[in-house]
């Protein structure tokens, strides 16, 4: 036996229970964003075809704020040289070794294989053997020839305390929505 059976016909009300649920999704939504994300937009053509110019994508700040960037991750970072901020694909990790011969990447003297990389006409500084500390990153952009990365001295390997966090999904243009892999 149910005393205080009620039921809700009103369609304003419903339809103003929708809007305070879109309202506060919507809300919860911008605040996760804003607090522990962050949106960048691309320059230039360094990291084509997976990014290009005016791209715009989401950054997760909170991900390296608990880990640590990993082999191939696309980081945003700021310059040692400047406090502009780049975008590149992380190669080398900390500790490790990377050398470019012949337009092949090594990582520890093994060949890196992997899609993404494809032949560097240009090796830079990593023409030698370039040795990273334990808290630095080796950085290429994936449009080599294109790109101003770690083989070039005024950026150098990335320190940890650079890394600003790591680009995740793409939310412009609109018709390439998606994550980055």
């Amino acid at each position: 036996m149910d005393l205080f059976t009620y039921e809700d016909n009103s369609i304003l009300r419903s339809v103003i229970r929708g809007i305070v649920y879109v309202i506060v999704l919507v809300s919860l939504a911008w605040f996760l964003v804003y607090a522990f994300m962050g949106q960048t937009i691309i320059n230039g053509q360094s990291m084509s075809p997976v990014l290009n110019a005016e791209d715009v994508c989401l950054v997760d700040r909170l991900s390296y704020d608990l880990g640590r960037p990993g082999r191939f991750d696309i980081v945003l970072f700021e310059r040692a040289d400047s406090e502009k901020l780049n975008v590149k694909r992380v190669i080398g990790l900390p500790g490790e070794t990377v050398q470019i011969m012949n337009g092949v990447v090594f990582i520890n003297d093994e060949r890196l294989l992997d899609e993404r990389i494809g032949s560097i006409s240009l090796a830079g500084i990593a023409e030698n053997v370039v040795e990273l500390g334990r808290d630095e990153y080796f950085v290429l952009g994936d449009n080599a020839d294109s790109s101003e990365d770690s083989r070039f001295p005024n950026i150098g390997n990335v320190t940890r305390n650079s890394i600003k966090g790591r680009l995740w999904l793409k939310i412009r243009p609109v018709s390439e929505i998606g994550l980055l892999k």
